[in-house]
């Protein structure tokens, strides 16, 4: 995130942390970045020069609201253990947005939330992208979208921005 420019569209982010961990990681990339990041807030306006990161222990999931998109927090059952849960948001992505407009990529962690949600925003039209192994800490989550197909091709970690800059 501190290599993106400014005035790129929303970003909507799941992490998976604890709830006290999540405001606190908003707030310190808020003061590192070239747009505003915070923790999402049920209703906020996914706007460009935005980005929102989900609660801790909330799901965030995307919807079209007349002539917006907004994030909607909730709570919920955990999705393959984690909540909040990447699943979740690029399935209602996948549900809400126009597809061809969205960029969704998976970078490293434990287990396989987000291949589902990630197949279904690619099979919709959408860019996808996962973490490749040599730069992952841990490579479960970008295996699984690579494994299932939902990834469209592996991006080293030192890449990602550059490539998120150029799809905009």
């Amino acid at each position: 995130l501190t290599h993106l420019p400014a005035g790129l569209p929303g970003i909507a982010i799941v992490q998976h942390m604890p709830p006290v961990f999540s405001k606190a990681f908003a707030d310190r990339l808020n003061g590192q970045c070239a747009f505003e990041v915070r923790q999402a807030v049920d209703g906020d306006r996914l706007a460009p020069g935005l980005a929102l990161i989900a609660p801790g222990n909330f799901h965030m999931m995307v919807q079209w609201r007349a002539d917006h998109y907004a994030v909607r927090v909730a709570d919920g059952p955990p999705v393959w253990h984690q909540r909040p849960a990447v699943d979740l948001l690029f399935k209602s992505a996948a549900d809400a947005a126009t597809a061809p407009h969205v960029l969704a990529g998976i970078f490293t962690g434990m287990g396989k939330d987000g291949a589902e949600g990630l197949l279904q925003l690619r099979q919709r039209g959408a860019t996808t992208f996962a973490q490749d192994e040599a730069s992952s800490v841990v490579y479960g989550m970008p295996r699984a979208a690579w494994e299932n197909g939902a990834a469209m091709r592996q991006v080293p970690l030192d890449r990602a921005a550059d490539l998120i800059t150029r799809h905009f």
